[in-house]
């Protein structure tokens, strides 16, 4: 093999992530679709500032979905630390959408990951002794990880004391964010959260 010529990297050997495109403007530079079979960095971002965005996104998933402890503890319990469970709940999750879809799982997370990040929210700023609420613009790596926590959020509480298996509620809300159906979790707090922001203008 010459030396120009490149290997395409598939996500869990199955899956392509060249063509996938983001529609959100704002969105196209935080969320990374860099090619790799098992999206694994080791932390290598984590002590350099914006570096996350750099991050694959797939692998941005598995990492909240490991803040899945007890109800309302994050890194505790059943999957904290535990990252090749998460991967493999994920490769489960993108098996079931594309069974259920017939798409690339992958255009459907980012779909669902455009789709839950909200663009306004709300900032205590206090005058004169007073907390005045006011809205804000989200900048556009807040948004990602918002919508990352928002589905993840949704999947613990949906899987929480419940016999539903985590890949199908995952594959669920993935399905539902990224077709913009109330009945996501993710898209409801989205909507919640620049309700609360509009109101406070």
């Amino acid at each position: 093999m010459s030396g120009k010529e490149q290997v395409n990297l598939l996500l869990f050997n199955k899956w392509d992530t060249r063509k996938i495109e983001i529609g959100d403007i704002g969105l196209q530079k935080v969320i990374s679709l860099k090619p790799s079979v098992i999206p694994i960095t080791f932390g290598r971002h984590e002590h350099q500032r914006l570096k996350k965005s750099e991050v694959n996104i797939v692998e941005r998933l598995a990492n909240k979905l490991m803040h899945f402890g007890k109800r309302y503890a994050k890194n505790t319990g059943r999957m904290g630390g535990k990252k090749a469970k998460s991967l493999n709940v994920l490769k489960t999750a993108f098996e079931i959408i594309h069974l259920e879809t017939s798409k690339n799982p992958l255009e459907v997370f980012v779909k669902a990951v455009e789709n839950a990040s909200p663009n306004e929210d709300t900032t205590r700023i206090v005058y004169g002794g007073v907390v005045y609420h006011v809205s804000v613009d989200v900048a556009p790596l807040r948004r990602v990880d918002l919508a990352l926590r928002f589905i993840a959020e949704g999947v613990r509480e949906s899987t929480y004391s419940n016999p539903q298996a985590i890949e199908e509620a995952l594959a669920r809300e993935l399905v539902l964010a990224s077709n913009n159906e109330m009945a996501s979790h993710a898209i409801k707090k989205k909507n919640e959260q620049e309700r609360v922001a509009m109101a406070s203008r």
